[in-house]
């Protein structure tokens, strides 16, 4: 059973005894159902780092237990301290005290970096809630890329955040993506091809046999005269993998800039539809839904983001096209 800390222990101290059922249990294991806010993989570099202890003494992750003895552990994260909260608009689809879900605009970058240290999803996360700087990533788990819009996940509390990374790990969170391609597809599929960085240009993450396992699933969604529209679900969370996987099965993406290649004008396209694909300087890509089990409660969270404005004008110019051409 765990002993309740003192009011005089410190936020970062933890303390528990280990029960007598856990005698012969890995430390690290006993450890992860003494704290179960913490990921497993948390623990063991505590462990490693001496900053979970038992009896006072550094053990290593294997070691077993007896029962009865006390793990102490000493709680140091990754807090997101550097960023400046800004007010910056969000709009916010869902929340409560444990998470956000949010519907992130084209051209909004979610990280903070070397050529974005201000105006990014972190800032407007910190100024709406400034408790976030105690957390991993202010209590961002996964990221979109700069100019691909939609729905994300934040988790507002350390434990919501070990729960959402694990489930995102185990593949259990729903993740559907609105896209644009250039060809006329007849047929879904599942893009079953390794990804990992691209071998010469460090800007790209490319197929590649020694990359890590990537599956993204696709349907047909509307087909054009010379595009398609495709509702992608991700089996995997590869950086850029579904731009990847669309281009190496040679449907690239309309308007990506690093893999969709130089612009491709449909044979016999109007004025309009030739105006509309020059202006769409961003990859049409847009993470429509997200589905997860609430951290807290297990009850399914399913969240849809409209949308947006850009892609409804692509996708009504396409289809202009492809009616007047049929007519």
């Amino acid at each position: 059973m765990t002993e309740p800390d003192s009011p005089d222990t410190p936020d970062t101290l933890r303390t528990a005894i280990v029960p007598a059922g856990a005698a012969g249990r890995r430390f690290d294991a006993a450890l992860a159902e003494l704290f179960p806010e913490f990921s497993r993989s948390r623990l063991t570099e505590w462990i490693k780092s001496g900053n979970a202890l038992l009896d006072g003494q550094t053990v290593r992750p294997r070691d077993p237990v007896r029962g009865g003895e006390t793990a102490s552990l000493d709680v140091v994260l990754d807090t997101q301290t550097h960023a400046e909260p800004e007010d910056i608009p969000l709009d916010i689809l869902y929340e409560d005290e444990h998470v956000f879900v949010l519907d992130k605009p084209a051209g909004l970058v979610v990280h903070p970096g070397a050529g974005n240290p201000t105006g990014t999803l972190v800032n407007a996360l910190l100024f709406r809630d400034p408790s976030l700087s105690a957390l991993p990533r202010a209590g961002i788990v996964h990221r979109l890329d700069k100019d691909t819009s939609g729905v994300m996940v934040v988790a507002r509390t350390l434990p919501a955040h070990t729960s959402l990374v694990a489930q995102l790990a185990s593949r259990d969170v729903h993740r559907q993506y609105l896209a644009v391609v250039v060809g006329a597809m007849v047929s879904g599929g599942t893009a079953n091809a390794p990804i990992d960085r691209h071998p010469r240009d460090r800007l790209k993450m490319a197929v590649r046999e020694d990359g890590r396992d990537a599956v993204t699933h696709y349907r047909l969604r509307e087909r054009f005269r010379a595009h398609t529209a495709l509702e992608c679900r991700l089996e995997t969370g590869r950086t850029h993998q579904i731009r990847v996987h669309m281009a190496h099965i040679k449907y690239p993406i309309i308007g990506d800039p690093l893999y969709g290649g130089p612009l491709r004008l449909p044979k016999g396209a109007s004025d309009e539809l030739i105006a509309v694909l020059r202006s769409f300087r961003r990859q049409a890509l847009h993470a429509e839904t997200l589905e997860f089990a609430h951290p807290v409660s297990g009850e399914p969270v399913r969240v849809t983001a409209p949308v947006p404005a850009d892609m409804v004008a692509l996708l009504a110019a396409l289809r202009a096209d492809s009616q007047a051409k049929r007519g």
